[in-house]
């Protein structure tokens, strides 16, 4: 058994080239040309073959590394007859890849006439059935022979792969989807007389280290009678290459949004910062980077139905989709003492002649009004550009209703001046209309805070997301009996668990506290409630 050196073989001239993925470890068993790590640069992804069999025993690069040719990057330990692919087959081989890749043109007498050929798919680098996922020109169109007809993509790379000879596209013979090998027809070509043929460089069959090239058009250049145009690039069709496109995926970015400012439209690197930047710089645009969900076929799994949601659903979603990609939003939670509210409660409750029966909401609500006072950050908006605060003069608050139909939110208006008998009225009524779908717009729009109960259906804490504009919302979950410390002993008492979610450029942390603080002494002795 010996111990070889593993270095980086001959990588077509690149330097400092990237690891972007590690295939394997240090104890495992690996057999001549099966690769070891991959490399990425700008224009392609290559993998790494070990040149020897054996076990790997020890490795030295992590991923983000970057790499020269000839860089030590492991060790191996082989057998003494362990068959070896020499450097210089590996460079020979490596080579050749670049030359077709690169599409070497070998001069040949021009056609003497115009004439329709039909133009195949060159060598993949021993790539089979390969996807087709660009279509790169169309009927009619004139290229000349190193421009992209058509965009290629295995499980390693992307590659576009150009006409090879100058002339007008007749018809193109594949559609999006359509899995290609060596040969496959591609399109019909009308040859000028001037167009200047192009040989195909054959790979030998023999085994060579996997390296796909994608090929991009700023490393082709147009002839000089042909002006790329940045606005090339239709609906659907996106121009990068491997490097952009896993730039844009570690940013989020949906390469469908940023425009191509490289040749024929391609999107490069440039472009994706570019886009991040003005994305970050525009409030309006937060969030318009995130990539979607994976489409998905539930009916693999067993039967389905599914249902359009309602305007309501969609609404809300919509609404509170943009408020959490905005407003950074912290939750502050904390617990009132409502023993002697709910004492007080059930007390007014028990009268034979009350008109209004109470919940705990109404007297929480005269509790936020008046903490609203005293902390009017809590009654305030942040402006359309972001640089101010809009401090109201008005206390209207907005609670959420649970509907057949989705959540409504109505407002009740004035509640500072309003008792909490007249809160309880005008809650109930709002409720009432909001379960019949007799809400009116103008009953949901107003609103300075919001409150969210779930406590009459369980648990213990939630994170409610702000209903913006507006910049706090107070949820409430079940309250329930619980020991609690009074100096000397431990008492029961009724505590109701609070929730207080607040945009976090404009409320501060300390301050969120400190209000939070406020509505716990509030509730904890209504008789504040009154003065």
């Amino acid at each position: 058994m010996t111990i070889e050196s593993l270095t980086v073989p001959d990588i077509g001239g690149a330097e400092q080239v990237e690891v972007i993925e590690i295939l394997v470890k240090a104890g495992d068993a690996v057999s001549a040309e099966e690769s070891i790590f991959v490399l990425e640069t700008d224009k392609a992804t290559m993998e790494i073959p070990s040149p020897f069999d054996g076990t790997i025993s020890s490795l030295s690069i992590n991923i983000g590394d970057k790499l020269n040719e000839g860089d030590q990057y492991g060790e191996i330990e082989t057998s003494a007859v362990g068959s070896t692919v020499a450097e210089s087959d590996t460079v020979a081989k490596v080579e050749e890849i670049e030359k077709v890749e690169e599409v070497a043109v070998a001069e040949a007498v021009a056609p003497s006439i115009s004439s329709i050929e039909i133009i195949s798919v060159p060598d993949l680098g021993g790539s089979d059935q390969v996807e087709v996922i660009e279509l790169l020109v169309k009927v009619g169109e004139e290229v000349d022979a190193e421009q992209s007809v058509l965009t290629l993509e295995t499980d390693k790379a992307s590659m576009e792969i150009p006409a090879g000879k100058t002339g007008r596209v007749e018809k193109i013979l594949l559609t999006l989807g359509d899995k290609v090998s060596v040969g496959d027809a591609m399109i019909e070509l009308m040859v000028s007389e001037s167009a200047v043929p192009v040989t195909e460089n054959h790979v030998p069959d023999s085994t060579i280290p996997a390296v796909t090239t994608a090929l991009s058009s700023e490393d082709v250049k147009p002839s000089e009678n042909v002006k790329p145009s940045a606005d090339v690039k239709s609906s659907g069709k996106i121009h990068a290459g491997p490097a952009v496109r896993k730039l844009a995926r570690e940013f989020g970015v949906d390469l469908a949004l940023v425009k191509g400012s490289g040749a024929r439209g391609r999107v490069i690197k440039d472009d994706v910062q570019n886009h991040v930047k003005s994305t970050l710089q525009n409030p309006q645009m937060s969030g318009s980077g995130i990539p979607k969900v994976a489409e998905i076929d539930f009916t693999k799994f067993g039967d389905i139905e599914s249902l359009p949601l309602n305007k309501i659903k969609l609404a809300t979603a919509k609404n509170l989709t943009a408020a959490w990609l905005n407003a950074p939003q912290v939750t502050q939670f904390d617990q009132a003492d409502i023993s002697e509210l709910e004492t007080f409660r059930k007390h007014i409750n028990a009268k034979p002649d009350v008109a209004q029966k109470l919940s705990a909401v109404p007297f929480i609500m005269k509790a936020l009004a008046m903490a609203m006072k005293e902390f009017p950050q809590f009654n305030a908006s942040l402006s359309a550009d972001g640089k101010s605060i809009i401090y109201k003069k008005y206390t209207h608050i907005g609670v959420a209703v649970d509907t057949p139909n989705g959540l409504l939110v109505p407002v009740i208006r004035n509640v500072d001046k309003k008792s909490i008998t007249e809160i309880a009225q005008d809650l109930t009524d709002k409720a009432q209309k909001a379960r019949a779908g007799k809400l009116g717009l103008a009953d949901m729009q107003g609103g300075c805070l919001s409150v969210s109960s779930l406590g009459g259906i369980g648990g213990t804490a939630f994170t409610p997301i702000v209903n913006a504009p507006e910049v706090a919302i107070l949820g409430l979950s079940r309250a329930e009996m619980k020991p609690v410390w009074n100096g000397s002993e431990f008492v029961p008492k009724l505590m109701l668990p609070l929730s207080l979610s607040y945009d976090h450029r404009v409320i501060d942390g300390a301050e969120a506290a400190r209000f939070s603080q406020r509505l716990v002494v509030l509730l904890g002795d209504i008789r504040h409630l009154v003065l």
